[in-house]
C-alpha cells in the first residue's frame, strides 16, 4: 500500500534535512513491563498502516508513503530522575531526525519511574495531527490495560479523492476554479520578496504550566457569561499579553488551526492526517477587552463558515511545482503573526485502568524550520486546563516569553475575579 504526499504534508516534510517533530507527552501510575509496551504499539500499528510507512521518493523525486511489514516503532527508554524530565527529553526529540526512508515516522519514549513514568509519542508532522495522536493515545492505553482490546481496522486515506467529495473533486467547474486560484497564488508568492536567508531561530525553549480545577471551570463559566468560547477567551488573552510586553514589536495577530473533520466528513476522528486550516485574529484597539470578546467571536465565526477545506486541497494539489517557492517564502518572509495558538479542548480519554492510572496527559509540544516558531498549545485533561508554549530566542526572546506567560496568567485570574465579584 501506497499513496503519494499531499502538497501539505510534502510542504512539512521538507527535503528531510531538518526535523519538524510533534511530542504528545503523558504521565501513568502503575508498574510496565516492555513487551507489553511494544505489544500495544504492533497492535496500533497493524491498525493504522501509515504508521508502518516509510517515505520513499519516486523517479521525479516525489515522496510516497510506503507501507513496510519490516518496521516496528523504535522505543527509547530511560530512567525517571526528576519531575519534569519530560520537558527535556521534549526538546531533545525535537531534534531527532526521522530516518524515514527505514523506519516509521513515529517513535516511543518510556522514562522509567518506580511508581510514575512519563511516556511520550513522537510524530513527524507530516504524518499526525493532535487530534489523530489523541485517539492512538487512548488505543494504546487499552492496548496497555487489556492487550486483547478490539480497536478495529482503519480504512486509510489513500489520496485526496479519499477526502473530497467525487461530485466536487470531478467538477469541471471546481477543477478550473482550484487551477486557476493554484496558479495565481504560485505567481504571487515567486513575485513577493524574501530574505535571501532565514531568521537566526538561536536557542529554542518550552514553558508548560497548568491551571487547577477550580481556575479552570471558572475560565469556562467565564466565557458561557460572554458566549464566546475558550479558545476565542484565550486568542484574545495571548494577543493583550503579546500587546503588554512587546509593546510595538507586537502583530496583533494569532493564527489558530481550525479541524478539518469539522467541515470534511469523509475524514473519520481515527484517520492518521496531519491537513489543517488556518484562520487569523486580531484585537480592535479602539475597544475594551469584553467588546473584543464579542467581535472577535463573530470575526472567528464568519471566518470559519468560510473555509472551504475541498477547494483549498484541491487548490494546493494543483500547486505542486510551486512548493519549492512556497516553502522558501515561509523559511524566510517577515514574521506577521505573534504566534499560533491551538486548542486541542477536553481530552476524553479515561482517567482510570485496571492495571494503571492516567495521571496527566501534556499539551503536545511542535517545533519545526517554517519560519516564526512561536506556539501555544493548550488542552484539558480531568478538569485541569493545560498550556504549552515554545519558541525560539531569534523570534521571540525567551525573558519575553516568561512575561507573556505571566501576562495570561494576570489577565485570566484578574478576569476571573471580576466574575465573581459580579456573581
Amino acid at each position: 500500500m501506497k499513496r503519494r504526499l499531499l502538497f501539505g504534508e510534502r510542504m512539512l516534510l521538507g527535503d528531510g534535512t531538518e526535523p519538524f517533530n510533534t511530542v504528545i507527552p503523558f504521565r501513568l501510575k502503575g508498574a510496565f513491563v516492555l513487551k507489553d509496551i511494544q505489544h500495544a504499539l504492533e497492535k496500533i500499528q497493524e491498525k493504522h498502516p501509515w504508521l508502518k510507512a516509510v517515505i520513499q521518493h519516486d523517479e521525479k523525486n516525489i515522496p510516497w508513503f510506503e507501507v513496510s511489514e519490516k518496521v516496528k516503532i523504535p522505543i527509547r527508554i530511560l530512567a525517571k530522575k526528576e519531575e519534569n524530565d519530560w520537558l527535556e527529553e521534549s526538546k531533545t526529540e525535537w531534534y531527532k531526525m526521522f530516518n524515514y526512508k527505514e523506519q516509521p515516522l513515529m517513535r516511543f519514549v518510556w522514562i522509567k519511574g518506580e511508581e510514575i513514568s512519563d511516556m511520550m509519542f513522537v510524530f513527524h508532522h507530516c504524518l499526525c495531527d493532535g487530534g489523530s495522536a489523541m485517539v492512538l493515545l487512548d488505543e494504546f492505553l487499552k492496548l496497555l490495560d487489556n492487550p486483547t482490546y478490539d480497536i478495529g481496522v482503519e480504512n486509510p486515506i489513500l489520496g485526496i479523492h479519499d477526502v473530497v467529495p467525487s461530485e466536487i473533486l470531478n467538477n469541471r467547474g471546481q477543477k478550473f476554479k482550484a487551477k486557476i486560484i493554484g496558479r495565481l497564488a504560485a505567481t504571487a508568492i515567486k513575485c513577493i520578496p524574501v530574505n535571501k536567508k532565514s531568521t537566526d531561530r538561536q536557542k529554542d525553549y518550552l514553558l508548560n504550566w497548568k491551571f487547577d480545577k477550580e481556575t479552570s471551570k471558572e475560565l469556562i463559566d467565564y466565557c458561557k457569561s460572554q458566549k464566546v468560547t475558550v479558545n476565542t477567551f484565550l486568542c484574545a488573552t495571548i494577543l493583550k499579553a503579546f500587546q503588554k510586553v512587546r509593546k510595538e514589536k507586537a502583530f496583533n495577530k494569532v493564527s489558530c488551526p481550525v479541524d478539518i473533520r469539522r467541515f470534511a466528513n469523509q475524514i473519520k476522528a481515527d484517520h492518521i492526517f496531519a491537513f489543517g486550516l488556518m484562520i487569523v485574529v486580531s484585537l480592535n484597539k479602539k475597544f475594551s477587552f469584553e467588546e473584543n470578546l464579542k467581535l472577535m467571536q463573530e470575526t472567528v465565526e464568519k471566518k470559519t463558515s468560510k473555509l472551504n477545506p475541498y477547494i483549498t486541497m484541491m487548490v494546493m494539489e494543483s500547486a505542486h511545482d510551486a512548493l519549492t517557492n512556497f516553502t522558501k517564502l515561509l523559511k524566510n518572509g517577515k514574521s506577521s503573526n505573534d504566534c499560533m495558538f491551538s486548542n486541542l479542548g477536553r481530552i476524553s480519554i479515561a482517567h482510570d485502568y485496571k492495571e494503571f492510572t492516567l495521571e496527566n496527559v501534556f499539551s503536545p509540544s511542535v517545533i519545526g524550520p517554517l519560519g516564526n516558531t512561536t506556539t501555544m498549545v493548550a488542552s484539558t485533561f480531568r478538569g485541569e486546563m493545560d498550556f504549552s508554549f515554545m519558541g525560539s530566542e531569534g523570534y521571540l526572546p525567551y525573558s519575553e516569553a516568561l512575561a507573556i506567560r505571566d501576562e495570561v496568567t494576570a489577565i485570566i485570574k484578574h478576569k476571573l475575579e471580576s466574575l465573581a465579584v459580579y456573581d
